[in-house]
């Protein structure tokens, strides 16, 4: 039996890399970015069981100490009365952005420069081993579009294909593939039903309110 490939990135880091586009060498979906990280923030955390589902909300229970992101995320839900998992998306996913930026950087898994661009500051992000970001993106894209039963499959990998498909995420698949592979994605996203579909209705909102100007 075919050994699954084992996911060595938390969600919310792998979901960064996943945004970066190595043939244009530039993060992808910068505006909606920090909405996918709050979601694989999220996704962590109800897969190791210190959130539960409740009534379509979040509900915190038992403390993680992986510290991050999903620790941010969960202080606020414990500090709240109980929200939309959509609500827990949107907060402060600019934030979300710039905080597994750093922790990237610290651990020299990106570099970050800050360069001008005439007279508009810019920061500019590069990974250090292009080949982990070039594997992480072809596990993801097998796992939406292979044949491998989706019970067999290393759940991170699993869960954060399903992340990116429920992000409307080019690097991953196209619109087309996305509808090709529906019943797959819906395969893919039960672990985390309420989170993928929060977040593709953020997506497609957000999106929304930018066509309309």
């Amino acid at each position: 039996m075919e050994t699954p490939a084992k996911q060595t990135e938390p969600l919310t880091r792998a979901a960064f890399m996943l945004a970066f586009d190595l043939s244009k060498e530039r993060l992808t979906n910068r505006g909606e970015l920090g909405y996918l990280l709050r979601a694989a923030a999220l996704a962590e955390l109800l897969l190791a069981g210190h959130l539960a589902d409740e009534s379509g909300k979040p509900r915190a229970r038992s403390a993680p100490h992986s510290g991050g992101l999903p620790q941010v995320v969960w202080e606020q839900i414990s500090a709240s009365p109980p929200r939309s998992w959509r609500h827990w998306i949107r907060k402060e996913s600019g934030k979300a952005v710039r905080l597994v930026r750093d922790e990237l950087a610290h651990d020299r898994v990106i570099s970050v420069e800050r360069r001008r661009f005439l007279l508009f500051p810019l920061t500019v992000v590069l990974p250090r081993k292009a080949y982990l970001w070039r594997r992480l993106a072809e596990r993801v894209g097998q796992a939406i579009r292979g044949g491998r039963p989706v019970t067999r499959m290393e759940q991170d990998t699993r869960v954060l294909a399903a992340l990116a498909a429920a992000a409307r995420m080019k690097v991953v698949l196209t619109r087309t593939e996305s509808y090709r592979h529906r019943k797959r994605i819906e395969q893919l996203s039960e672990p985390v039903k309420p989170i993928t579909t929060a977040l593709r209705k953020n997506i497609d909102a957000a999106r929304s309110a930018a066509a309309a100007g």
